[in-house]
């Protein structure tokens, strides 16, 4: 099998999965317990806190437990839309945003709320002058992604975050979901307020994640009840899920340069492949360097449906996707790729390449090898 779909959810770490289990069998108490078992849980989750926000650049008080980067998403925007909607009731995005962002956005519009969607280039790219010429004396919030999860676009969080730090009353969230583990992730350097991570992204287990809230900013909570994770999030903390995460996170930042490095060769070596075949289109940063995650490859064969040349990979026991695996059953092209210019062609045909560190040389060759095998039949087949 070759997996190259790690963007979709990756395969957990054996360490992380034995801390999963480990935890679940000997700290099964409940953190909220004031009786010994919940001490020692207690203990354990602030460990993990620790942890976290180690990885970060942050104090443990900035890092809330999540289920995941939806949720994280979720609470960022409406925190601060419900908490500061007495100020302004204007917030900004781009039309690329997953659609834990954009549809979140689609609610608050219903609430009343005014969202202004930043076009990009044709690269999936944010301007950041245009985020300054979209603000206005109510608005209350900026929220931009870091890595976009379909074209592998970089964003210029550094740049859009100093612009919005002269804007102090702004609060500037970033969706670093598609980043962590592939990247520098540095919140307080980007002047960012609040960051949202999930597990499952980078080697954890799925249904926890985390989200960054720099101290001072207040948001209103997303979900109440017991007032676990300091009245922001409540609910009986996944105390096996925030301890496999953390380790993930710490093997991630510990691994960082290496993987980065390794998955950004994987990148350049499949472009290389791809670029000898005349009916392959790039789309996002496509070629280019300076833009591009290193673990992510988004490119269309004209003419033939996506859905078409992923199953002849699937019989190959190949894995990739054709968007965002959150909305890759709509059967409709990409609303990411038609908003960075795309034509409806090219955003049906568009399949998505993702690397982890794990996957080698060997197997991008044997992937170009069955695409240059199968694609040009693929084509007469559809042309009939």
């Amino acid at each position: 099998m070759i997996y190259f779909d790690n963007s979709a959810t990756t395969v957990p770490y054996p360490d992380v999965v034995k801390a999963f289990s480990d935890v679940s069998v000997k700290y099964f108490g409940n953190p909220s317990s004031l009786h010994d078992l919940g001490s020692k849980a207690a203990g354990l989750l602030e460990q993990s806190r620790k942890v976290a926000a180690d990885c970060l650049g942050a104090a443990p008080g900035e890092i809330i437990f999540t289920s995941g980067g939806t949720e994280s998403n979720n609470t960022a925007l409406k925190g601060i839309a419900w908490q500061h909607r007495g100020r302004g009731k204007h917030i900004i995005t781009s039309s690329i945003e997953h659609a834990s962002v954009y549809e979140t956005c689609k609610q608050l519009e219903e609430m009343g709320y005014e969202v202004t969607y930043l076009p990009t280039d044709e690269r999936g790219r944010v301007n950041p002058a245009d985020v300054q010429s979209a603000l206005r004396d109510d608005t209350i919030l900026v929220s931009i992604m870091f890595v976009n999860s379909e074209l592998g676009t970089v964003q210029p969080i550094a740049e859009i975050g100093e612009i919005l730090s002269r804007h102090p009353k702004v609060f500037f969230h970033v969706d670093a979901v598609q980043g962590y583990g592939k990247l520098p992730v540095t919140p307080a350097v980007w002047h960012v307020d609040l960051l949202s991570l999930s597990a499952h992204k980078f080697h954890g287990i799925r249904g926890c994640g985390l989200l960054y809230i720099r101290r001072g900013v207040s948001i209103a909570p997303l979900i109440v009840g017991g007032g676990q994770e300091s009245g922001l999030r409540s609910g009986t903390e996944n105390l096996p899920g925030i301890v496999a995460m953390a380790k993930a996170m710490r093997m991630q930042q510990q691994q960082l340069s290496e993987n980065s490095t390794q998955m950004a060769k994987l990148r350049k070596r499949l472009i290389k492949k791809l670029a000898d075949l005349p009916y392959c289109h790039f789309n996002g940063p496509g070629k280019e360097d300076e833009f591009a995650a290193p673990h992510i490859v988004n490119f269309s064969f004209p003419g033939i449906k996506a859905e078409v040349v992923l199953h002849t990979l699937e019989k190959e026991g190949i894995y990739i996707s054709t968007r965002s695996a959150c909305s890759s059953k709509s059967g409709k092209p990409s609303r990411v790729l038609l908003a960075a210019g795309l034509d409806t062609e090219k955003a049906v045909a568009a399949l998505r390449v993702s690397f982890s560190a794990a996957n080698t040389e060997a197997e991008v060759d044997r992937f170009a090898q069955i695409i240059s095998e199968t694609v040009p039949n693929l084509a007469k087949i559809m042309r009939v």
